[in-house]
Formats: structure tokens, sequence, C-alpha cells
């Protein structure tokens, strides 16, 4: 999601990563909204409104559609392809309730504990997102400025 600022100065929404792993970190953190499907089972783009539903727990406003592509990133079998969109709009950060997971908590421990999917979610200038998201999802920063015609 992003918005307009003043009416020219573009923000988008990202969330930090939940969970122990990035608890204390805050460059390449934060996250697009997004997660796996199947795609002979759903279509990508009602994924991604279902995605940005489970990690946020608020719903795509109505709007259109920009398409941003994919981006294949990663390294041997964690190597995944991102397909993302970008719908204007605005949202309150402090009404984001995000999804949950499990994982083994301390590692080794046999003990499974419930973390959020997203600790906070935030509006950011393109420059500082671009600092704050994981190194696979810059392109998709630089294809928003470009759509936007952004300098």
């Amino acid at each position: 999601m992003f918005r307009r600022r003043d009416g020219a100065d573009v923000e988008v929404l990202i969330g930090h990563m939940g969970g122990p792993f990035f608890a204390r970190k805050d460059s390449g953190a934060w996250s697009i909204p997004k997660g796996e499907y199947e795609p002979e089972l759903e279509d990508a783009r009602a994924a991604a409104s279902r995605e940005f539903h489970e990690e946020l727990g608020l719903f795509v406003p109505p709007g259109d559609w920009i398409p941003l592509g994919d981006v294949r990133y990663g390294s041997g079998k964690g190597k995944k392809t991102v397909t993302v969109w970008a719908v204007e709009g605005d949202l309150d950060p402090a009404d984001v309730v995000p999804g949950t997971f499990e994982m083994e908590w301390p590692p080794r421990s046999g003990r499974m504990a419930s973390f959020p999917e997203i600790d906070r979610a935030d509006w950011f200038d393109l420059a500082t997102a671009h600092d704050k998201l994981g190194t696979g999802q810059r392109p998709f920063l630089d294809r928003l400025r470009d759509y936007l015609g952004q300098a």
C-alpha cells in the first residue's frame, strides 16, 4: 500500500518482521506484506489480498491494483518468487492486528512459542523504506517510483 503526502511525497506501508530473529534488527528486517499460495488453487492477486489481511488484520482498500511484477530472491532451496501489486490507500498502523505463527523457541527446547507475523507496521518515504526492506524486495520500490514518475 502507498499513499501520497501533501499531494506529492510517496510513502509505503511496510511491516517489521515478528519473532525472535528480528526483534533487535531494523535495517533489512522489514517486509512488504506477503505470503505463500498454491498457483493451481488460488489466483496470485487474490492471494495477495488474503495475505495482506492475514498479516495486518486489515482489508486492502478499494482502488486500482498496480502490478509491480515479480522478483526472485533467496538462495538454494530457499529461493522464492514474489509477485507484488501496489494499491493507493491510507490506514493507521495502530489499527494493525497481526496474524501469528508458531515455532520452536528457544531452539532445540521442544517448546513451541507463538509470535506475530509482524510486530509493527509503519509508513516510510521510499528512500527510508529502501533501507529498511530486505534486499530482495527493494526492486519493488524502484518500480513503484518509476510507475508514479517520482524522481
